[in-house]
């Protein structure tokens, strides 16, 4: 009892501890996740001058965005361009609010009026846009679809949007001029020009090979120069890729298939209990059952063809078989086939006709005006054909008269038809019958699912011999024990590599291990396509380098990534950066070298130095500072401009090397009276760059923190 009373005195003390433990708790919880404390709610795709862009209205306009562009637009691409658009509509919208600019009603009329004035829903009967028949638009969506009403509000302030943005511009582009002295100067940058003899010692007559760059020399030239070397966030991984193809044992199962199809089979019939002759390919009747029943993908289709329409593979041997001999299992692409001659013809590959055509009820295409029968239209067409048999002109204006068609107005005439490239699936057959099987000339009467036509072919050219073929198709792809070994192989690596090197283990297997460097929104991968799943994981916070995953469900195989570096927004490492400051730094190395080495005040004793040779350019002005057998070499034409006529100028480091030169002659800028023709065409310059170079300037002085990679799959 004397316990029990101590802990009862004791009890607040208690809670205050308990209390602790669990705050302490939690605040450990939320430092060790600095996500939880410090990021945005996942529903946030970005921040853009603390404006937020939901996780669903940006799913809504990608979503849109992704009908607009249509179905070859990756996911990237439409995300990226999205949040592009918002990016630009939140940064300009900004500027527009403080200027206090806004698109008034009146003007609101005109800008519908501009984007909608050949639309057909709002022009009247004299075809002149008619205000309205747009407030009757508006009024009618309102009262039957709430998501159109809100479409077309949302077209108004994209309109609204682009005028204000225009109006900023403008504005803008107002107080953008030049002066006469600008003028003047671009008139002098042009028309200054100056002959120089100079010596050059490229950097190149150094070898790469003798010029030492350390990993701290590196570093040290990043540093003077980090905007160089900005860097978004970047992972590298490497993986290999365990893919899921047919093996030989497979190829040569399937092409045992294919040849036991070719023979006749006994099959046990169920309902007469006995065992009956099952026909096989090469004694088939029905080959367009027994092709259909038979084949992956590819189905019969009755239509002669020119040697050329069929695989190289096979287009000679099939000409030299005759009607009933197959020929396979052959390879075609990602396909075994076995192939089957079912008969020869001469045709002409384009033909040209021209018809005559009743519809009647229930055929294809038939208006609702058409209320004769099928008999009724018969005894009409039979009529005609008298007539029209033997007179192209009584044909051309029945024709007209009567057809109902694309071909009214035009003397009934279809044009030409091409035997290659005809779909039989689309085109009626009896109608094709007759065009490919008849010769030029002749005229008839044919019943399509069109209706009754008479059908006249007016000429024929490029006859040739053709084939038709029957083709059983068979998709290479893994057997199940083939699947079953991809599936172990896989398994096995990944034991492996957990207490082993991956690169070594792969290559104790053979396997291909497959470099990549992705960034944060990446999603496509060298030889895998479409995997945004891997750039993702590759960025999660827990993912450490070493760390290493495999992903079952990619199309085609199965994947095992290793993270092997991680590079986050800002500096480059010296590792990546190292690509283009080592030559920059050898650049200069090489430069001071020459330098050192050389103690010459005259082209002569340059060149003799260096065994080089002294060369000339002449007309060389400052707007386009390059230099004849040198190239583009600022720093060296501005030395030269700065020179007296005659001078010699000490050593220069330029971009290709480092140089010497004299000014032999300086020539002037013809001094003019009126310097505005220059003037103007500074203006002019600056101009076309406002409307770039401002938004630009806009947009990297905004605060955008872009979540996109977090919260978007």
């Amino acid at each position: 009892m004397a316990i029990l009373n101590k802990i009862r005195q004791k009890t607040v003390v208690l809670i205050l501890v308990i209390a602790l433990a669990l705050f302490a708790f939690i605040l450990s919880s939320l430092f060790d996740n600095k996500d939880a404390l410090f990021s945005k709610s996942p529903d946030v795709v970005a921040t853009i001058n603390g404006q937020d862009i939901s996780r669903a209205e940006f799913s809504n306009l990608v979503e849109f965005q992704q009908r607009q562009m249509g179905p070859n637009a990756t996911t990237s691409q439409v995300m990226n361009s999205v949040f592009e658009s918002k990016v630009r509509e939140i940064v300009m919208d900004g500027q527009i609010s403080k200027l206090g600019m806004t698109v008034e009603s009146e003007q609101m009329r005109d800008l519908i009026k501009t984007n909608y004035a050949s639309d057909p829903t709002f022009l009247n009967e004299g075809g002149v846009f008619d205000e309205s028949k747009v407030k009757l638009f508006i009024d009618n969506l309102k009262s039957t679809s709430s998501e159109a009403y809100q479409n077309w509000i949302s077209g108004e302030q994209a309109l609204a949007s682009n005028a204000l943005q225009a109006n900023y511009f403008n504005m803008v582009k107002a107080g953008t001029t030049a002066t006469l002295a600008e003028g003047k100067l671009e008139h002098k940058l042009e028309g200054e020009k100056v002959d120089i003899k100079y010596v050059q010692v490229p950097f190149s007559s150094i070898a790469d090979s003798t010029v030492k760059v350390s990993t701290s020399e590196i570093k040290s030239y990043i540093n003077k120069n980090p905007k160089a070397y900005q860097s978004d966030a970047t992972r590298g991984f490497q993986y290999v890729f365990f893919k899921e193809v047919a093996s030989l044992e497979d190829e040569k199962a399937m092409q045992k298939e294919l040849t036991d199809l070719l023979s006749d089979s006994k099959v046990y019939n169920e309902v007469t209990k006995a065992t009956d002759n099952k026909a096989g390919f090469k004694n088939t009747t029905d080959n367009e059952a027994f092709v259909n029943g038979n084949s992956d993908d590819f189905k019969f289709v009755d239509k002669y063809q020119y040697k050329s329409s069929l695989p190289n593979v096979i287009a000679d041997t099939i000409f030299k078989l005759n009607p009933g001999q197959t020929y396979g299992p052959y390879k075609d692409g990602n396909y075994y086939k076995v192939t089957k001659v079912l008969d020869f013809k001469r045709l002409a590959d384009s033909i040209e006709s021209s018809h005559i055509v009743i519809p009647f009820v229930g055929s294809t295409r038939a208006g609702a005006d058409v209320t004769r029968t099928k008999e009724q239209a018969k005894a009409m067409i039979d009529s005609i054909y008298p007539l029209v048999k033997n007179s192209k002109t009584k044909f051309a204006e029945v024709a007209n008269q009567i057809n109902a068609d694309g071909t009214k107005g035009k003397d009934g005439v279809i044009g030409w038809t091409r035997l290659t490239t005809y779909n039989p699936a689309a085109f009626d057959p009896d109608f094709a019958n007759f065009l490919f099987f008849n010769d030029k000339g002749s005229i008839d009467v044919v019943l399509s699912q069109f209706g009754y036509h008479i059908i006249r072919i007016d000429d024929k050219k490029n006859v040739d011999n053709t084939v038709k073929v029957a083709t059983i198709a068979r998709k290479i792809q893994p057997s199940s024990k083939t699947e079953d070994k991809i599936f172990a192989d896989a398994s096995n690596f990944e034991l492996a590599i957990a207490n082993g090197n991956f690169a070594e283990v792969a290559k104790t297997s053979n396997y291909d291990v497959r470099p990549m460097t992705a960034k944060e929104l990446d999603e496509s991968i060298p030889g895998l396509g479409n995997q945004r799943q891997i750039v993702r994981w590759s960025f999660e916070d827990g993912t450490k380098v070493g760390d290493y995953k495999r992903f079952d469900n990619v199309p085609g195989g199965i994947v095992i990534a290793q993270l092997t570096a991680m590079q986050d927004k800002g500096v480059m490492s010296v590792e990546d950066a190292s690509v283009t400051a080592l030559p920059a730094v050898r650049k200069e190395k090489k430069a001071k070298m020459i330098m050192d080495r050389v103690n010459a005040s005259s082209l002569e004793d340059f060149a003799k130095a260096e065994n080089q040779t002294v060369k000339s350019a002449s007309a060389i002005n400052m707007k386009n500072p390059t230099i004849a057998g040198a190239g583009t070499e600022p720093m060296v034409v501005g030395t030269a401009f700065g020179l007296a006529e005659g001078a010699t100028s000490k050593l220069v480091k330029g971009n290709t090397g480092v140089f010497m030169v004299q000014v032999t002659k300086k020539t002037a800028a013809v001094e003019l009276e009126n310097y505005l023709p220059f003037a103007n065409q500074v203006s002019t310059q600056k101009l076309n760059s406002v409307q770039t170079r401002l938004y630009n300037a806009l947009k990297e002085s905004s605060e955008i923190e872009d979540f996109r990679a977090k919260t978007v799959q």
